[in-house]
């Protein structure tokens, strides 16, 4: 028998799936509730008066809220390698390095040139980089990002629902759990709010951008069994991404 036939034959399984969202929304909203509640009580700048400060706070509870999931399931629920260590084997980093600077590089020139071709408006309206704040949203970007979604995306949600609904899509030589495919579309959809806050190209691009993203770290996550790579192209290209615009809006 060949190793696709004796691999799990993929099935949609409704439990999995809720369970996925449900994890995704606590962790997501749940960080989100908590850093307004932190902000409010620290006498922090409020969301709409500094979003980098709450984004970095939010962002620390999404990754603790991840963490505690994965520490519930790894040991009474669903045990499983959710990547949280270096790469035993081959790690995949400097191939997500490659394709961090490649593809962030290419995908920002473009969206320009969309921009510029279609007259639409580059510049967000919710986020201004100045001199002041391109070192934090450099910060934020390039280092602390990675690991604060990454885990709860890839190593917390891919993990928990390819132990529970396995099955691999196989094109060619290439294959992959359908569950790292979901969860990117899952992780697109968390930036749909971008279709409200900027112009339809940005945001189209991004929606593309996100899903395409999420493949890939889902695909390293499972190729290497580590979580490292795919926080290094995270990192890697969302650093590219805010020095490209902020070099614009500076």
């Amino acid at each position: 028998m060949t190793a696709v036939e004796t691999e799990p034959r993929f099935r949609l399984k409704f439990v999995p799936l809720v369970v996925t969202v449900l994890l995704g929304v606590i962790v997501t909203l749940g960080s989100a509730v908590a850093a307004m509640v932190t902000s409010r009580w620290l006498g922090l700048p409020s969301q709409k008066q500094s979003i980098l400060t709450f984004l970095f706070i939010q962002h620390g509870f999404q990754l603790l809220l991840a963490l505690i999931a994965i520490g519930v399931l790894k040991y009474w629920l669903v045990p499983a390698d959710y990547g949280l260590h270096w790469p035993r084997g081959k790690g995949y980093v400097l191939t997500a390095i490659i394709w961090g600077v490649v593809f962030a590089t290419l995908v920002n020139a473009g969206n320009s040139w969309l921009d510029a071709i279609l007259h639409v408006k580059q510049t967000s309206d919710t986020i201004t980089y100045t001199h002041k704040t391109a070192w934090g949203w450099a910060i934020f970007e390039g280092l602390y990002v990675g690991p604060t979604e990454e885990i709860p995306f890839r190593a917390l949600l891919v993990t928990y629902l390819a132990t529970t609904m396995p099955g691999k899509l196989h094109i060619g030589r290439f294959n992959m759990n359908w569950a790292g495919i979901i969860v990117a579309l899952l992780f697109a959809l968390a930036h749909a709010q971008n279709f409200w806050l900027e112009n339809w190209v940005d945001a189209l691009v991004q929606q593309g951008y996100a899903f395409a993203w999420g493949v890939a770290y889902a695909y390293w996550l499972e190729k290497s069994k580590s979580i490292v790579a795919p926080i290094i192209a995270h990192n890697i290209s969302d650093g590219i991404t805010v020095l490209y615009w902020a070099l614009g809006g500076l």
